[in-house]
Formats: C-alpha cells, sequence, structure tokens
C-alpha cells in the first residue's frame, strides 16, 4: 500500500536551488508550470487532476522541482492555514479525488507554501524576511538570519496486549471513528520515550517495545507523522477525556470487519485510507495473521 502525500517523484534539483541565475532562467522558460491553488485548496481538473498555469508574474513562487525536464512551481497564497485537518472538509473532498503521485505533489507544495505565507517576519528581530534558494529558505536582510521550512515530528502508534489493539477516538472526530493514539514529539525526547509519554498521558498505558513502521509526510499544516507499535503489559485504561473522546481495545477481529466494511461498519469507523493510521492497521493485520 502507498502512503499517501508520500512519492511524488520530483527532482529536487537542490544544485538549481541554490543558483539564483539558473533560477531565474527557469522562471523565464515558457514550459515553467505554476500549479493552481485556491488560497491553499488545489484546483483540479474536469477529471479529478492537478491543474497547471502558466507561472507569468507569480510573485512569490517556490521551485518544486523538475518533472523531466520541466520546471513545476507553487505561489506563496496571501494568507496560511495551520488548522488541522478535520476543519479543511473542502481540501478532503478535492484530494480524496486526486492519483497517489498528484496527491503527494499537493501535500509536499501545500505544506512549503503555507509556511511561507505565515513566516513573512523574522522569528529573531521581527523585520520582514524574503524568500531564498527557490522558495527552500527565508532570509532577513535585517540580521541575516535564515529561516528554513518547519516539519513537526508526531509519534503515532499501535499498542497492543493480549492480540487486542488500543485506539482512541480523537475529540474533534466523527461519531464513531477510532483511530491510533498520536502526538507530538517534545524536545529533549526520542520517538520512543514519545510513544511511551503520549500513551501514558492519553490512556494511562504503560508501552513498552516500542518499533518503527513506516512514516508520512503530513500537510495540514506540516507535520512528519512517524508510525510505531509497542506493546502494553496491561489492559486497564485511564482516560483523558481533555484529550480523548473515548479509548478502546478492539480485537483483531472488529479491526479486520471495520477495515473490510469501512464507512458501513457497525463495529467502529476505521481512519480514512489517507492517514498512515490505516496503513498501520493494514500492516498490524497482515502481521497478525
Amino acid at each position: 500500500m502507498q502512503i499517501a502525500f508520500a512519492g511524488h517523484g520530483l527532482d529536487r534539483a537542490d544544485h538549481i536551488r541554490a543558483d539564483p541565475g539558473a533560477l531565474a532562467k527557469l522562471r523565464a522558460r515558457s514550459d515553467a508550470r505554476l500549479l493552481l491553488l485556491d488560497g491553499l485548496s488545489p484546483v483540479l481538473t474536469e477529471g479529478g487532476r492537478l491543474s497547471w498555469g502558466d507561472l507569468g508574474d507569480a510573485g512569490e513562487a517556490v521551485f518544486l522541482g523538475l518533472e523531466g525536464d520541466t520546471p513545476l512551481f507553487a505561489a506563496v497564497p496571501g494568507e496560511g492555514d495551520d488548522r488541522p485537518a478535520y476543519l479543511q472538509r473542502p481540501n478532503w473532498e478535492a484530494i480524496a479525488l486526486l492519483p497517489a503521485r498528484e496527491l503527494a505533489l499537493y501535500g509536499g507544495a501545500r505544506s512549503l507554501v503555507d509556511w511561507h505565507a505565515r513566516h513573512r517576519f523574522c522569528a529573531k528581530c521581527g523585520a520582514g524576511t524574503v524568500l531564498a534558494k527557490g522558495g527552500w529558505q527565508r532570509d532577513c536582510p535585517a540580521c541575516q538570519a535564515q529561516h528554513f521550512p518547519r516539519t513537526d515530528p508526531v509519534a503515532i502508534m499501535l499498542v497492543e496486549h493480549e492480540g487486542a489493539l488500543l485506539l482512541g477516538r480523537g475529540r474533534n472526530f466523527p461519531e464513531r471513528r477510532f483511530s491510533a493514539l498520536a502526538g507530538f514529539v517534545e524536545p529533549g525526547e526520542t520517538i520512543e520515550q514519545a510513544v511511551a509519554r503520549e500513551v501514558w498521558e492519553e490512556a494511562g498505558v504503560a508501552a513498552r517495545d516500542v518499533s518503527y513502521v513506516a512514516s508520512q509526510p503530513w500537510p495540514f499544516p506540516s507535520q512528519l507523522m512517524i508510525g510505531c507499535h509497542a506493546y502494553a503489559d496491561s489492559a486497564e485504561l485511564t482516560v483523558d477525556y481533555s484529550e480523548l473522546a473515548d479509548a478502546r481495545w478492539f480485537t483483531r477481529d472488529e479491526v479486520a470487519e471495520a477495515m473490510r466494511l469501512g464507512e458501513q461498519s457497525p463495529t467502529f469507523l476505521p481512519p480514512p485510507p489517507q492517514a498512515i493510521a490505516h496503513h498501520l492497521l493494514v500492516w498490524w493485520l497482515e502481521k497478525s495473521a
């Protein structure tokens, strides 16, 4: 299963990013293409594909990379949007139509231009910043500080006890939707420590033997979801209801039924296919078969 938002296959062409003259020549080419966005939402063709236009006078434009020999760009919008995915339903309706590679291309572009829109001023001195290195950096002319696109690491984990999985329902989830527990990796801790801490804080369960499974870039606004698996020695839960609406153990048969029936499942609604939690559940079912 291909993980959503990953694997667009563009040549990121870092050697060109660092060469202002080469970038200027790319921007001037007649075949340079601009990803069309409505704010941060993709503009789709009638066939459900990404739309591209002429670069023209796009103002601040990020160099996404080369598709073959064709340079691709995306313009920085007037405003960013750091709301989580569940508050961006129009975006979800659009991206559900995109083929995997185009979804990955859109996700990377969205994260990057959103970061630029929300970081127009220097965090060190407060002066206005300018786009640099083809959009993979912002520089402060006032104090010479350099700023780089931010990606926040998030641990997301399946916790297993005697063949059952611990899943939670976020406070903003639709009714009956359960998914893997997750939380930001905090300064000064490893991924393994973040997994153990988050599981303890949210569900009161001590997690051990943490192992890495897979990762996913998540562009709402810009996170790296680090998928893990862990074991628990006890099934006793102490749910933090300020963090979760609910948390429960589900048997393998219940997870398999939910994944097979999707939105029609009477047991619980599984995470959508675009989420790494969906991939983790598929992985776990195959592992435990």
